[in-house]
């Protein structure tokens, strides 16, 4: 029975590897409920133990910690016991407390100081801490002094099958090409088609414990989606299209689009066009639009509807990117038939030529026919047409036009030496409908006519030494002529016939068309004669000939011996040595300019130191008062005396000129009486115009006179206010009612203000 006992205990602690160290002798017991139980202490006591028994007994041993384990997750009604720590040393008399310390000890772990018992106290998570490290030891209940060394122990958490598969990137995408034959997912059906349908979604689903009972699972969403590929043909909607185009579009414009549909997308989509046959490939292109991957059919030339009236083109769209692993599944190409009819419409008259080169010579005749133009109406009605010159291009108006038939006629007389090239626009004008018109560039050239003689090419002048030789080319000239020969010019020089035996002078026809004056002798001497003149004959090779005479003038000049021109004139031979007749002048004009100074320079003074005006402080004309009080108004009189500006009898005696200084002194005259009081103003005019008459100093020519005498004799008196000595409420203007309509209104305004005042 004991040896039954040992090996019951042996089978149930197998599984637990607990390891033995040397400490007091210890024995591991397995209560019912399966927990573990560590004692130390004595050997153990039990009753009737056999000798095969004693070798379970380890003298001198002390306990061995390594490891005990809970289950997590475990949610029973009370904490779950882990192990019980226990030592020979406790009699059982609760001397003894166990104390326990290190991970989750307090708070996850607690254990009964007095029994040894630990309990998990909250609920483990393996997936959040798989194994707690801690330290047991036992001490004196009274003293806390231990009474075995401290040892440590792991508590491992078993896993439990808590947590179901998950998806960490779920939901997934995938992507196939169509018609694909394997994939990491199998496809269940063959050849799956993008055009049939895109998307598909599957749901997978993975499980733990191999699939079987009790195990958990999650599940993920996968969407499928199927690429394409290029395996369908463009395809034209229709296989006729239909356009109309009038004559007369613009080259380029488009005419009509046609488009081949293609089930497949993007670059498995594209298609090119072309024209690949037809009667209009020449004048018709077609493109591509990227975009709207259509073709755009254009107008490459002209069209015109009295030649041909309508065309037939086939158009072919083609895949540009082509998937050779679906060639046998055809042409990736389709073609439709395109019928453009051309539309008439109202076209300008068409000239004959696109340009016109006439020619026509200088010396022709006024209203000569220089050449024509002609055009046509295209249009079936074929429209008169009428012609005019654009005069912004002929504004001399040289030439005129036949409106019927196009004759260009000469206006005026033309010269190639002024203008070779005339150019000038016709116009084509539709009788019919004047908003249908063309134009031509007409470029007229003008023919050369022997019409202007040859002369000397600039005006020569000749020098000839005194002390020159016999046969000396004196000058060389060369002639010109604005004609224009076709074989160029040619030019002929001779004397005059009455000078061809010429004893002074002779000339020499040069290879370059030029003419040489030579001498015949020397010893010219200019004092007997300064200047020769030498009449030339020049004439061209027109026909007719033209010639014209050209003089030379040949001056007798003094040289150096070595030839070179030093005087030309007489005067030099009467001029002190060393001293030209130019340096003279120069000399003269400085002496001149000299004395114009001084004679400015005096007269300036004369004038600065006489007056020019004959200053009087009496006269208040002439003369500003400035004073600085604001004065009295009308009755302030003290400031300066005006009776002689406002009455002729306040003048006594002679008043000066201002405006003119008298040349000579002289008595003043005696002035004329004071006037009455009666006198007129024409009166007092004819004094002071006797006055002006008997002036000696007077000057003949008008002068101003200045005149502040404002009159007697009025009904109303002065207009002055400045003798007023009477205030306005003190005068009476009911006179002004006598004057007439036109002072009545007056009256009544003054009277008014009388009345008001009185009040």
């Amino acid at each position: 029975m004991p040896e039954r006992l040992a090996e019951m205990l042996l089978d149930l602690w197998t599984p637990l590897i607990i390891l033995w160290i040397t400490l007091p002798p210890c024995i591991y017991t397995a209560p019912m409920n399966q927990s573990q139980v560590l004692m130390s202490g004595s050997p153990l006591e039990l009753n009737r133990l056999s000798e095969e028994q004693r070798i379970l007994n380890r003298s001198k041993r002390g306990w061995v910690w390594n490891q005990m384990f809970v289950l997590e997750e475990f949610s029973g009604p009370e904490p779950i016991l882990v192990g019980r720590l226990h030592t020979d040393l406790d009699p059982g008399s609760k001397k003894i407390k166990y104390i326990l310390s290190g991970d989750g000890a307090g708070t996850i772990f607690q254990i009964n100081d007095v029994t040894g018992d630990i309990h998990a106290i909250k609920r483990l998570d393996r997936e959040e801490k798989a194994e707690y490290t801690l330290t047991a030891q036992a001490v004196d209940w009274e003293t806390n002094k231990p009474l075995e060394p401290p040892s440590e122990f792991i508590i491992k958490v078993q896993d439990i099958n808590d947590n179901a598969p998950e998806f960490l990137n779920g939901p997934y995408h995938a992507t196939v090409p169509e018609m694909s034959i394997l994939a990491i997912i199998k496809t269940a059906l063959p050849n799956m088609d993008r055009e049939a349908k895109e998307e598909y979604l599957v749901v997978i689903q993975a499980k733990d414990m191999g699939g079987h009972s009790g195990g958990l699972s999650g599940t993920t969403t996968l969407t499928v989606t199927l690429t394409d590929v290029n395996d369908n043909p463009p395809k034209f909607a229709q296989s006729l299209y239909h356009f109309s185009v009038p004559e007369d579009v613009v080259l380029g414009t488009a005419i009509g689009r046609v488009k081949a549909n293609d089930q497949d997308i993007g670059e498995n989509a594209q298609s090119s066009y072309d024209i690949i046959d037809g009667d209009g490939t020449a004048l018709f292109e077609i493109t591509s639009d990227a975009q709207a991957q259509d073709g755009i059919i254009r107008l490459r030339r002209p069209l015109d509807f009295e030649t041909k009236k309508s065309y037939t083109l086939k158009v072919e769209a083609a895949n540009v990117h082509i998937d050779p692993r679906f060639s046998s599944r055809g042409p990736f190409k389709d073609t439709a038939t395109v019928k453009i009819v051309v539309e008439d419409s109202d076209e300008p008259p068409v000239f004959s030529s696109p340009t016109y080169l006439l020619e026509v010579h200088e010396n022709a005749a006024i209203n000569s026919v220089i050449g024509q133009v002609t055009a046509r109406d295209p249009d079936i009605t074929s429209s008169p047409i009428r012609f005019s010159i654009d005069r912004h291009t002929d504004l001399e108006r040289q030439f005129n036009i036949n409106a019927d038939d196009g004759k260009i006629t000469l206006a005026t007389p033309l010269d190639r030496e002024l203008s070779v090239w005339h150019n000038i626009t016709i116009i084509a004008t539709e009788i019919r409908n004047h908003s249908q018109i063309s134009r031509v560039p007409v470029a007229i050239k003008v023919l050369d006519v022997n019409d202007n003689a040859p002369e000397f090419a600039s005006e020569y002048e000749a020098f000839l030494c005194e002390n020159g030789k016999p046969g000396q080319v004196i000058q060389t000239v060369s002639a010109m002529d604005k004609d224009d020969p076709k074989n160029g010019h040619y030019f002929l020089y001779s004397l005059l016939p009455e000078m061809v035996n010429n004893p002074n002078f002779t000339i020499k026809k040069n290879e370059d068309n030029s003419l040489s004056i030579l001498a015949k002798h020397n010893g010219f001497n200019r004092q007997k004669q300064e200047v020769y003149l030498l009449p030339i004959i020049i004439s061209d090779s027109g026909n007719p000939p033209l010639s014209s005479t050209s003089t030379l003038t040949i001056r007798v000049c003094g040289c150096s011996s070595d030839g070179v021109v030093q005087s030309c004139n007489v005067e030099a031979y009467v001029l002190p040595i060393g001293l030209s007749m130019g340096a003279l002048i120069a000399i003269l004009a400085c002496i001149i300019l000299l004395l114009v100074i001084v004679v400015l320079f005096v007269t300036l003074r004369r004038h600065k130191n006489e007056p020019l005006i004959i200053k009087d402080d009496e006269d208040v004309r002439e003369n500003i008062i400035r004073y600085d009080d604001e004065g009295g108004g009308e009755e302030d009189t003290e400031a300066f005396d005006i009776a002689t500006l406002q009455n002729p009898d306040g003048i006594n005696g002679f008043l000066p000129r201002k405006d003119i200084k008298p040349d000579l002194q002289f008595m003043p005259r005696q002035g004329l009486a004071p006037v009455p009081n009666g006198v007129d103003v024409d009166e007092f005019i004819n004094v002071r115009l006797h006055e002006a008459d008997n002036d000696p100093t007077a000057p003949p020519y008008d002068s101003i006179q200045i005149y502040g005498y404002e009159g007697r004799g009025s009904v109303a008196g002065s207009l002055s206010s400045l003798e007023s000595t009477t205030s306005d409420s003190d005068q009476n203007f009911d006179y002004l009612s006598d004057w007439g309509p036109r002072f009545k209104r007056l009256g009544e305004l003054y009277s008014v203000g009388e009345s008001d005042k009185e009040t």
